[in-house]
């Protein structure tokens, strides 16, 4: 069916994976309806990256919403005092949960998703989840998203009342970076926009060696194509 004039909110991170979603949920007629957490990240680059690329992308909103989970901690991404894993041998292997892994984070902004889209009207939800190239994140899992789905359409008046039911979109669920790199490409992404660094240095150069930079690195690669973007470390093109 044409999702043309359909409105969907798109969780947008400021980071590669998420700026592809947003531009495949425009290529498919999509009214963008942008969400973005600044939740108590070690950095807020992303956050400056995701409002670049939503009005590169031609949101027609961008909400950007405060969650202190700094006051949880239990990340590296969210406790300064837990130190960033860099140069991991066992890299994007599902069995090991690392460090940066923000507890229940997908849950929480699904659920801020849900709440905006019963609101606007809108059915669609769209998450840039990967279950082939990450780094072991329970919460970007198939099996999870298929529970959510379940959840809200149990939880919200919109379905209750049988106006419609949610649908959560992971387009590139099962996409290795390569292949996401090469669809965004096509799509008109400007990679140059995005930041996926979890440990930049104070001038917002990205590492290299952390989980995010190397997986980026390696999709890049293999997808013949140079990072846009500047690394503390020499890369190869």
């Amino acid at each position: 069916m044409s999702a043309k004039n359909k409105k969907a909110v798109v969780l947008l991170s400021g980071g590669l994976d998420s700026a592809t979603v947003l531009a495949i949920a425009r290529s498919e007629g999509f009214q963008l309806f942008a969400l973005t957490f600044r939740y108590g990240q070690r950095h807020r680059l992303e956050i400056e990256a995701a409002k670049k690329i939503a009005k590169s992308l031609d949101a027609i909103e961008h909400w950007i919403i405060d969650i202190d989970l700094a006051r949880f901690g239990g990340s590296a991404l969210t406790d300064s005092t837990i130190e960033v894993p860099k140069d991991r041998t066992d890299l994007g292997s599902p069995d090991l949960i690392p460090p940066t892994y923000v507890p229940a984070r997908n849950t929480i902004f699904l659920s801020y998703a849900i709440a905006w889209a019963e609101v606007i009207g809108a059915f669609d939800i769209f998450i840039g989840v990967n279950a082939i190239d990450y780094s072991g994140y329970p919460d970007c899992r198939p099996e999870f998203i298929a529970a959510f789905e379940k959840v809200a359409n149990l939880a919200t008046a919109a379905a209750a009342q049988d106006r419609n039911q949610y649908k959560i979109h992971t387009p590139i669920i099962n996409m290795t970076k390569r292949e996401i790199i090469l669809t965004g490409t096509k799509l008109g992404v400007d990679y140059s926009l995005t930041h996926s660094c979890y440990d930049p240095d104070e001038t917002g150069i990205s590492c290299g060696r952390c989980d995010s930079c190397r997986l980026r690195l390696k999709g890049f690669a293999e997808a013949g194509i140079k990072d846009p973007i500047e690394y503390q470390i020499s890369t190869k093109e």
